[in-house]
C-alpha cells in the first residue's frame, strides 16, 4: 500500500472504525489530564502521510510531525508493516536476555555513524541522563576529577528530568524545580571564547570539566544551526584536555539535517551523543552512542526496562532501512532548500516584521523581529486557521519540521498558508 492510498483512505475513511462516535469532549479531557501542556484547541485523530485530521474532520499540512519525530510521516507502509509483523511475534522481554532486534539496530547505528557502542533507552531525555551519568563516571574513574562539571550552552535544550532541566540553559524550564542537580556550568553558544575562559577558570579550582555537552544546532533555543569553527575548536579543546565532546542529536538526527547525523555540518565526531525523536519515526525510543574508548559501563550501572524492547527496535530498524532504501535525504535536502528559499521569499515581503531565516534540511526557523509585539504562537495560531500546523521555537522564532518525505507540491501549500497567516496578522 502506498502512501498516496493512505491519505485516500484518510481522507474518505469509512462510516465507522476510524471517526469517533462521539464528539471530542475538551472539558473531560482536561478533568483528568494534568495541566502540563499549553495546547491548542485541536484535537487531532487520524494521519496519513504529511497530512492529520482533526475530531469534527478537518484536514492540516503537519509541519510540526509531532515535533520533530514522524520522520516517514503518518501511517507510512514501512512502520505499519513492521508494527504489524513485530507485534505478532515478540514485543517485550527484559534485557536480561539477548534481544536480536536492539542487536540489529544497534549495528545498523554503529555501521552509519562515528560510535561504536550504543545503549538503548526510551526518550531523548533518558538519553541525555545516559550520557550524562557516563561522563561523570568517565571523568571520576579516567580523569580523577573529584567534582566534575559538564559545560552546556545557554538557550541549549536536553530534557525535562531533574538532571536534563539542569543541563537546559533556560532558567524558564528551571523555575521552582530547585534545588537542581549540582555540577552543570553554562557558557555562550557559538561563543568559542566563552568556553575556554570557562574551561581555564574552572581548572584552577576545586573542580574540573569533565564533558561539554552541546546541540549541534539549537532547536528549542531558536534553531541555531552550529558555528564550524566554534565546533572545531571544542574538539581541538577536548583532545588537548581530555574533556569528552557530547553531541546532543535527538532533534536534529536521523536525517532531518539532511544528513544522517547534525555532526557531519560540522567536520567533527563527538565522543558521545545522542538520539530519540526521529529514530523511531514515532514510536518511542531513545539511544545513547559511545566511542569505544569511553564506553566503561558496567553491568548494574544503567539500566532501561522498555529500553531496547524488541518491538521498539523492529520498528526503528524499518525507519532506519527506509531512509537508505527511498533515498530519502536527498528530499530532506532539496525540500529543505525549497523550503528556506520560499520562507525568504517571505520574509523580504514583511521586512518590518520577520528579522531571519535558518537551519539545516527539514528544521528550519522564521525570526519575528525583536522590537515588535508579534510572536511566534501567534504566527503559528494564524498558520493552522490556514491549515497548516507549526510549532514555535521560543517567543519569536516559528519552527518548520515537516516529516521528511514531504513534497514539493506540500512545501508550496504550506509556503502560502505562511503568506496567508502573515496577511492577516499585519493587515
Amino acid at each position: 500500500m502506498s502512501v498516496q492510498t493512505l491519505i485516500e483512505q484518510a481522507t474518505n475513511p469509512p462510516e465507522s472504525g476510524i471517526m469517533p462516535s462521539t464528539p471530542f469532549d475538551v472539558d473531560s479531557f482536561d478533568g483528568a489530564v494534568m495541566s502540563t501542556y499549553g495546547r491548542f484547541p485541536l484535537a487531532l485523530e487520524r494521519g496519513a502521510g504529511c497530512r492529520v485530521w482533526d475530531s469534527q474532520g478537518n484536514e492540516y499540512l503537519d509541519f510540526v510531525a509531532g515535533i520533530a519525530t514522524c520522520t516517514l510521516g503518518h501511517a507510512h507502509p514501512a512502520m505499519v508493516e513492521a508494527v504489524t509483523r513485530q507485534i505478532q511475534k515478540l514485543h517485550h522481554v527484559s534485557n536480561l536476555y539477548y534481544i536480536p532486534e536492539q542487536g540489529e539496530l544497534a549495528k545498523w547505528i554503529v555501521n552509519h555513524s562515528c560510535a561504536d557502542r550504543v545503549f538503548f533507552c526510551n526518550s531523548g531525555a533518558e538519553a541525555n541522563e545516559a550520557a550524562i551519568k557516563l561522563a561523570r563516571k568517565y571523568a571520576h574513574t579516567i580523569l580523577e576529577i573529584a567534582h566534575p562539571i559538564i559545560l552546556t550552552a545557554h538557550a541549549s535544550f536536553h530534557g525535562r528530568t531533574l538532571a536534563t532541566v539542569t543541563a537546559t540553559g533556560q532558567p524558564k524550564y528551571q523555575k521552582h524545580f530547585d534545588p537542581l542537580v549540582p555540577g552543570f556550568h553554562y557558557i555562550n553558544y557559538n561563543d568559542i571564547r566563552a568556553v575556554e575562559a570557562a574551561v581555564t577558570e574552572l581548572d584552577e579550582g576545586n573542580y574540573r570539566v569533565g564533558a561539554i555537552l552541546i546541540e549541534p544546532l539549537q532547536g528549542e533555543g531558536g534553531v541555531r544551526p552550529g558555528d564550524i569553527a566554534y565546533f572545531k575548536r571544542l574538539r581541538e579543546i577536548c583532545d588537548e584536555t581530555g574533556i569528552l565532546l557530547i553531541f546532543d542529536e535527538v532533534q536534529v538526527g536521523m536525517g532531518r539535517s539532511g544528513k544522517l547525523w547534525g555532526y557531519e555540518h560540522l567536520g567533527v565526531e563527538p565522543d558521545i551523543f545522542t538520539s530519540a525523536k526521529g529514530l523511531g519515526g514515532g514510536i518511542p525510543i531513545g539511544a545513547m552512542m559511545s566511542k569505544k574508548f569511553c564506553d566503561i559501563f558496567q553491568p548494574g550501572e544503567h539500566a532501561s526496562t522498555f529500553g531496547g524492547n524488541p518491538f521498539v527496535c523492529g520498528v526503528a530498524l524499518s525507519v532506519c532501512e527506509t531512509l537508505e532504501k527511498e533515498n530519502i535525504l536527498e528530499n530532506v535536502r532539496e525540500q529543505g532548500a525549497h523550503l528556506r528559499e520560499g520562507l525568504r521569499a517571505i520574509a523580504r515581503q514583511y521586512p518590518q516584521h520577520i528579522s531571519e531565516v535558518r537551519g539545516w534540511g527539514l528544521i528550519n526557523g522564521m525570526e519575528i523581529k525583536a522590537d515588535i509585539p508579534l510572536t511566534a504562537p501567534e504566527v503559528v495560531k494564524a498558520a493552522m486557521d490556514a491549515g497548516l500546523l507549526l510549532v514555535p521555537a521560543g517567543p519569536k522564532v516559528v519552527r518548520f519540521v515537516p516529516p521528511l518525505i514531504v513534497t514539493d507540491a506540500e512545501i508550496k501549500q504550506a509556503l502560502k498558508a505562511v503568506e496567508k497567516a502573515l496577511a492577516k496578522l499585519t493587515a
